[in-house]
C-alpha cells in the first residue's frame, strides 16, 4: 500500500508495482566447458531426476550457445534466471535473461526520476531460506528520509518527494518504530538506521550499512545486493540470523562472547563474518 497525506485527509492507494527485497536461494552452476554432450552427461552423474525445478544461474568460464545451454539445463529440470556478469552478457539481453554481479560488486542501480521506495512488509516466518540475495536497487539523494507514521496493516511504501541527483548519492532511512514480529523492513539505496527494537520474528534488510540502536533481534541483512564492505552495527546484538553480502550465520553458531553486547559485524575476504564487540575496540 502507498501510504501519502495531504491538508484534508490521508488517503491510501495501491501501487502499480513495489520493490521489495527478499531472500532467496538458488544454486550457481560454473561450466569450464561449451560442450553440451559432456555438460550433459555430468548432469546425468549429478541429477536423480528431470523434475527438481531447481533456479539456477549460469556462470561460465568460457564462451557459450547460451540459447542451446539453456534448452539443455530445462530438459533437466533446472530452471536459468540469469548469468552472471561476464562473456555471456550480450547473449543474456538478447534471451532477457537477467545478468548478476560477480562476487563482491553491487546490483547496478535502478535509476529513479523522483522518488525513492521503502517497503515494510510481512516477513518470511521460515529462517532456513538463507540467502543468497538478488535485490532491486534504488538510488536516491543524500539527504535522510525519515518514517514515522504507523503500519497499515502489514504493508507500507513509504515515498519520499526528493530529486535524485545521481548514482553517487543515497538516502539512508531513519526509522523511529519498533519493528515488530511478522514485519519486513527493506530498504534500497542507503543506510537503514532503527532508533528503536528489531524484535524476535521480524527483519532489517539494506544494501547498504545497517544500524539498530535498540535491542537486535530478529534476521539482520546488510549489503543485500553484494556489496562486501557493509556493515552492521547493533546497540544490543541477539539476532537470529545475520548476514552480509550473502555470508550469513544462525543465532546458534554466534560467537557467545557478542551476545547482548555492542557489536559490529563486517564481512573479511577470507575469515567470513567478523564480529567485534564495539566496547572492546
Amino acid at each position: 500500500m502507498t501510504v501519502s497525506g495531504n491538508d484534508n485527509q490521508d488517503s491510501i492507494a495501491v501501487p502499480a508495482l513495489a520493490f521489495y527485497g527478499k531472500m532467496l536461494t538458488f544454486s550457481r552452476l560454473q561450466f569450464s566447458t561449451d560442450d553440451l554432450g559432456v555438460i550433459e552427461a555430468q548432469l546425468a552423474e549429478t541429477l536423480s531426476n528431470k523434475s527438481s525445478n531447481i533456479p539456477v544461474l549460469i556462470d561460465s568460464e568460457v564462451e557459450q550457445d547460451l540459447s542451446a545451454l539453456v534448452e539443455l539445463l530445462w530438459s533437466w529440470g533446472l530452471q536459468p534466471i540469469g548469468v552472471v556478469t561476464g562473456m555471456l552478457d550480450s547473449q543474456a539481453r538478447a534471451q532477457r535473461l537477467a545478468i548478476f554481479p560477480a562476487d563482491g560488486k553491487r546490483i547496478e542501480r535502478i535509476l529513479a526520476n523522483k522518488k525513492t521506495v521503502t517497503q515494510i512488509s510481512k516477513a518470511p516466518e521460515n529462517t532456513s531460506e538463507l540467502p543468497e540475495d538478488k535485490s532491486a536497487d534504488l538510488a536516491g539523494s543524500s539527504d535522510t528520509a525519515t518514517i514515522d507514521k504507523s503500519a497499515v496493516e502489514t504493508t507500507i511504501a513509504e515515498l519520499t518527494a526528493e530529486t535524485l541527483l545521481s548514482a553517487e548519492h543515497i538516502t539512508s532511512l531513519i526509522y523511529d518504530q519498533m519493528l515488530r514480529s511478522g514485519q519486513s523492513l527493506n530498504h534500497v539505496g542507503g543506510d537503514l538506521i532503527l532508533t528503536d527494537s528489531v524484535n524476535s520474528g521480524a527483519e532489517a534488510i539494506t544494501d547498504n550499512n545497517l544500524h539498530v540502536y535498540g535491542r537486535a533481534q530478529g534476521r539482520l541483512v546488510a549489503g543485500a545486493t553484494g556489496d562486501k564492505d557493509a556493515r552492521i552495527f547493533c546497540q544490543v546484538f541477539n539476532p537470529s540470523l545475520v548476514s552480509v553480502a550473502g555470508t550469513y550465520c544462525l543465532r546458534d553458531n554466534l560467537p557467545e562472547h557478542v551476545i547482548d553486547k555492542s557489536v559490529q559485524v563486517r564481512f573479511i575476504e577470507g575469515e567470513g563474518l567478523v564480529f567485534t564487540v564495539m566496547d572492546d575496540a
